[in-house]
């Protein structure tokens, strides 16, 4: 990076908040995603060799009734305002808020959970989550169903990570260490477990420890 680059980035930080950086920075990661799934492209991050994880399946149908609902509201007021000036406003609003919507499913469909080949885990959520965990770093990881209370990321006073999609979380990764991450606005936080969901966890827990998805490991959720 040239200097010129580097002290208007370092100009830029100490102009704009730290959270206000992140949430730009999700919105065009997420933008982003919206083109990769509307043009088919391979999900973001998964080689070839790499095992994908979805876990978009508990809050699909939340998303599309949210696009719905915010469909109906575009329509609504467009036939309820009377000016001009404040209906193309509100029609901007609004149809930014639908594309929004749609970027942030796509995130999540486009930016699986990633088990690499040597066991490394990416444990992600859209554009607003990612936390790399090294195969050195597990000591174990199982399928458990756990419905934790709390925000999509919550961290509890010892150590407890939740990545809460559909309020519930299906894979339980204990670490030999614990582990620096980001939260949504760029907080620095550190975890000694993480509780994570993922639509087929078997499949996932096979992948990190070798095992052939039809083996028998867990007890089947509840």
């Amino acid at each position: 990076m040239s200097p010129v680059r580097a002290a208007r980035r370092e100009a830029l930080r100490g102009v704009v908040p730290l959270p206000v950086r992140r949430l730009l920075l999700h919105e065009l990661r997420a933008g982003a995603s919206l083109g990769r799934w509307a043009l088919r492209r391979p999900p973001h991050g998964v080689g070839a060799v790499d095992h994908a994880a979805p876990y978009t399946g508990p809050q699909t149908a939340m998303m599309y009734g949210l696009l719905f609902v915010s469909l109906i509201e575009t329509v609504g007021l467009a036939v309820l305002i009377p000016w001009p000036a404040v209906h193309r406003l509100v029609l901007v609003l609004d149809v930014y808020g639908v594309l929004l919507v749609l970027a942030m499913h796509a995130a999540c469909v486009t930016r699986p959970h990633v088990v690499h080949p040597d066991g490394t885990l990416r444990i992600r959520y859209g554009a607003l989550f990612d936390l790399t965990v090294p195969p050195d770093a597990v000591a174990s990881v199982r399928v458990e169903r756990r419905y934790p209370e709390g925000r999509l990321v919550s961290l509890s006073e010892d150590g407890v990570l939740d990545l809460v999609v559909g309020s519930q979380t299906t894979v339980t990764v204990e670490l030999a260490r614990p582990l620096t991450f980001h939260r949504p606005l760029g907080a620095r936080a550190r975890a000694r477990v993480i509780r994570f969901h993922a639509d087929d966890p078997r499949a996932l827990v096979a992948a990190m420890t070798g095992a052939e998805p039809g083996a028998p490991r867990q007890p089947a959720p509840p």
